[in-house]
């Protein structure tokens, strides 16, 4: 810990260690049934879309993100309080993901950092606090899944205490 600020864990991206916050996207150990006379594997239902509140609608789009410089301070965190949100990488790129916990302002001394391995997306749960897209690379795409409609659905919290840091040389090997 520096100047207050406390050095944040990275994890490797695992459903069992993200089920507070969602749902890890990926096709490694899941279940799946063939389909198209035997040609194609559907994994089926990875994670459900959660958008229907106040008559929203699920919409697909792409980001194209710039990475941030690192070591990154966190000092903000966003919740869709209507809607789910997945991500899913189009170019393979490993990604981090830092989440708190739902509830009516997030901590960050609670917060949590995930490296996603590149062939794995994120589906966060309605009302799960996040930071906006951490890639690592340039003009990394990311499929994008979440609401449409009427009502506030986005709301954001800025920190000036209790921060945390993310440095790329703690990203597990």
């Amino acid at each position: 810990m520096s100047n207050g600020i406390r050095r944040l864990a990275i994890e490797p991206l695992t459903q069992e260690r993200f089920s507070d916050f969602g749902d890890v996207i990926e096709t490694e150990n899941r279940d799946y049934f063939m389909i198209n006379n035997g040609s194609t594997r559907r994994y089926h239902r990875l994670a459900d879309t959660d958008v229907d509140e106040q008559q929203g609608q699920a919409i697909i789009s792409i980001f194209q993100a710039m990475p941030l410089k690192y070591p990154l301070t966190i000092a903000m965190l966003e919740r869709h309080p209507l809607g789910s949100q997945a991500f899913i990488p189009l170019l393979g790129q490993p990604y981090l993901i830092v989440v708190a916990k739902k509830g009516d302002t997030p901590s960050l001394t609670e917060c949590r950092a995930f490296i996603s391995n590149g062939r794995q997306g994120v589906n966060y749960h309605k009302g799960v606090w996040h930071h906006p897209v951490l890639t690592l690379t340039e003009n990394d795409q990311f499929l994008v899944v979440d609401r449409a409609g009427d009502g506030h659905n986005c709301d954001e919290v800025f920190f000036d205490e209790h921060l945390v840091s993310l440095h790329l040389d703690d990203i597990p090997q």
